[in-house]
């Protein structure tokens, strides 16, 4: 009799009922959409939602669904259904210019899957751009401009350390030549030698030498070390990853691919994204932020007159709030996004309201001193300054327009003086706060970055791809089932059972985890599916083998199972070492290709040994056998 146990079939069962479960919602394909989603803070509510559908129905444009959602990554949004591509199309060139640049409407896909199979977690793959369709964009990081902000920083930072030191200087300004530092102009040798020992100790990152001098004229000459070069440009790269991921969310592209390529490049890839006009204008921005003088809210009679006339003071801009609303703030700048050193949400400790506390480096807090001691009492503004380029094709020619936003994000009262590290108050709420710290410290640019090349997918194309996909998946099962069932009769058909379930389960742990399904990755599928028959080629010929030797039929199984799995685990495991390699060291479709390659060979390993060992046993258990199907 047998010698398979019970718990391995309750395994064998379970792990099957699982991947059936998780594999499903791959059969649901998701229907068109277009998300409404808010650009920085603005409201989306019910009112927008009326709005869209209003706007759809006077345009004539047919929907299926549309609701009113929201996600923690992405906040509040408005997601309308439609039958096709075509309506989904002329939808967003509908509400478009409905909405305005307070929102925009993005193509998306919106799931099919049932609520109760989405309330366990079940979830479709996310299709690759190849398999999509999309954009994809390589952008170079200006590396350069690194060094030109830290260069410009460490003289301001230079500058308010003597200052403070009360060491005089003649002057403290850049070296000409980008990357060569600092030049600090002293009077006199004793006051070179202090201004030394003084930016030696308080910059650390900074190699300080004597440079020529002459007459009275005694120079230094700080130089960024070179392992803070390197430091620098590998924070560039990470926090204009982080602002990109950030801006694509406005977009609501669904599984969005952001990545760093070489050391100073960035590839993005939007899949379901037809538009690259849109998409470079929301990556390809660049935003800052400016602490300013508030010089009056709403409620001030000269906003109200200026809102009215346009007659604006020659000395006041005129901006408007998240909401609509307008405020008059000084043209003199107290300091800028770029001397900002950190910002988190929390709250105030006297009142517990929420607040958002932020630091500033030492040119930035010296401004900001100097200004909050005359100004206790007094508002000041905290404005979102965003610089984009709207593209048009005039006569042929691309044409582009730089465009420049400025938004209220913050006006409160001066409650004190304070320098490097102040709070943030009047916020309305805990997710307010909280969003005004991210704007704050991922809303800028680490470095500015250039599209040096650019490339469309159509949907038509990804829609081929996944036809010549799945007829390859379908192609190489179907032969590799007729082979097995025609050379090993019933054991064939048992390894038949387990490589389609082993493509179940294949597709279930690649759906739970978020792999994003490309070609490559179909491609290790159909390679996964041939190599997992080669586990079952060994097992039958052993079984085989021990017939020939003269072995009963349960015994042949037994020593069939078992003298096969040390061959089959050195050969999968040479076979791991491989994929690991392409998935650790690998990028783009290399890794994909990986990923799905490691996971078929462990969902292989187990089908091809367990499941079929459990089915065996089951149609063999309590049977007199003369011989095995073979």
């Amino acid at each position: 009799m047998s010698d398979f146990p019970r718990w391995r079939y309750f395994l064998v069962a379970v792990v099957l009922v699982l991947g059936t479960l998780y594999a499903l919602p791959n059969l649901y394909l998701p229907k068109p959409a277009v998300q409404v989603s808010a650009t920085h803070s603005a409201v989306v509510d019910e009112a927008l939602q009326q709005k869209v559908t209003a706007a759809l129905q006077a345009a004539k444009i047919s929907y299926l669904d549309a609701n009113l959602k929201h996600d923690p990554s992405r906040g509040d949004f408005i997601l309308i259904g439609f039958a096709n591509g075509d309506q989904q199309k002329a939808a967003a060139d509908a509400l478009k210019p409905v909405l305005g640049d307070d929102y925009t409407a993005a193509f998306n896909l919106q799931s099919t899957v049932p609520s109760w199979l989405s309330a366990i977690g079940g979830r479709p793959m996310p299709l690759g751009l190849d398999l999509q369709g999309g954009v994809r964009f390589l952008m170079a990081v200006d590396q350069n401009d690194v060094i030109d902000k830290q260069e410009i920083r460490y003289t301001q930072d230079i500058t308010s350390l003597l200052k403070d030191k009360k060491i005089p200087f003649v002057s403290v300004a850049r070296d000409p030549t980008r990357g060569q530092g600092v030049n600090v102009v002293l009077g006199s040798a004793a006051d070179r030698s202090a201004a030394s020992d003084a930016i030696a100790t308080e910059y650390t990152d900074l190699n300080v030498t004597d440079g020529a001098s002459t007459g009275n004229r005694f120079v230094l000459n700080a130089v960024i070390k070179p392992i803070k070069l390197r430091d620098l440009a590998t924070s560039a790269i990470r926090q204009n990853l982080a602002t990109l991921s950030n801006r694509i969310n406005a977009l609501g592209v669904s599984e969005p691919v952001i990545q760093a390529q070489g050391e100073d490049h960035i590839s993005v890839e939007l899949a379901g994204v037809q538009d690259p006009a849109e998409a470079k204008k929301v990556i390809g921005a660049t935003a800052t932020l400016e602490y300013v003088a508030g010089l009056g809210d709403a409620r001030d009679p000269a906003v109200q007159d200026a809102v009215k006339t346009g007659n604006v003071p020659p000395d006041a801009h005129l901006y408007y709030g998240r909401h609509g609303e307008p405020y008059l703030v000084s043209k003199n700048i107290i300091a800028t996004g770029d001397e900002l050193v950190d910002a988190s949400s929390g709250n105030d400790s006297q009142t517990g309201s929420p607040s958002v506390n932020v630091t500033l480096n030492s040119a930035g807090a010296a401004k900001m001193l100097d200004f909050t001691r005359d100004n206790v009492g007094k508002p000041m503004a905290v404005v979102y300054v965003e610089r984009t380029t709207d593209t048009q094709v005039v006569d042929g020619k691309e044409v582009r327009t730089p465009k420049t936003t400025y938004q209220v994000i913050n006006y409160a009262t001066i409650n004190g003086v304070f320098g490097n590290k102040f709070q943030t108050t009047g916020l309305g709420s805990t997710k307010e706060a909280s969003e005004l710290a991210l704007l704050l410290k991922g809303g800028s640019l680490a470095a500015s970055m250039d599209i040096v090349q650019e490339g469309v997918i159509g949907p038509s194309l990804g829609q081929d791809n996944i036809e010549k996909g799945l007829k390859a998946v379908l192609l190489g099962l179907g032969l590799v089932l007729l082979a097995a069932a025609i050379y090993y009769k019933l054991f064939g058909l048992v390894a038949d059972v387990a490589l389609f379930f082993n493509l179940v389960i294949l597709v279930a742990v690649m759906s739970a985890i978020g792999v994003t399904l490309t070609m490559p990755g179909i491609a290790g599928i159909v390679l996964t599916l041939g190599m997992a028959i080669d586990a079952n080629v060994l097992i039958c010929e052993r079984v085989r083998e021990e017939l020939r030797n003269g072995s009963t039929p349960l015994a042949a199984i037994r020593a069939g199972y078992e003298k096969a799995w040390a061959t089959i685990l050195d050969a999968n495991v040479t076979h791991l070492i491989a994929a690991l390699a392409l998935t650790t060291m690998g990028s783009g479709p290399i890794k994909g290709f990986g990923v799905t390659l490691l996971i078929g060979i462990l969902t292989s390993m187990f089908t091809s040994v367990t499941v079929t060992h459990a089915i065996t046993a089951l149609i063999h258990h309590g049977r007199k056998l003369k011989t095995l199907s073979v």
